[in-house]
């Protein structure tokens, strides 16, 4: 990889690049795991729709909600960050699979609204049930 020359792709057009390291596909859960390798210099991150727009492309999925971007970690200096990717074979899998807060970020499920000290009441009634 040329680092000068995507160092000026990025400047002008905000280009990245992303590698795949420990590929597996797991039959049992119904999805590819993999951890990614995103350089994106000259600029300051990637966003995870850009990023799923790409992996679609490169694993040929069809729905972008299948894929599962998380555990962002951004490499000292910046240009450089590694996070984790699961594609699923289809939405079902993902539903049985994920637990509820990322099906939240990815917009798959509601988040329940409740206050702290609704939270609060709740716990205190709890403890006198026991």
């Amino acid at each position: 990889i040329d680092f000068k020359k995507m160092a000026e792709k990025s400047k002008q057009g905000g280009a990245f690049h992303i590698r795949t390291r420990k590929f597996m596909t797991n039959k049992l859960l119904s999805r590819k795991q993999m951890i990614l390798d995103i350089s994106h210099y000259g600029r300051p991150s990637v966003p995870r729709t850009e990023l799923s727009q790409q992996l679609s492309k490169m694993f040929k999925v069809k729905d972008t909600n299948c894929i599962v971007l998380f555990g962002f970690q951004m490499a000292f200096g910046g240009g450089k960050t590694t996070a984790f990717c699961l594609i699923y074979d289809n939405v079902t899998a993902l539903k049985k699979c994920e637990p509820k807060y990322r099906m939240i970020r990815q917009g798959l499920a509601e988040a329940v609204e409740s206050s702290a000290k609704q939270r609060k009441e709740k716990r205190q009634r709890m403890k006198k049930l026991r």
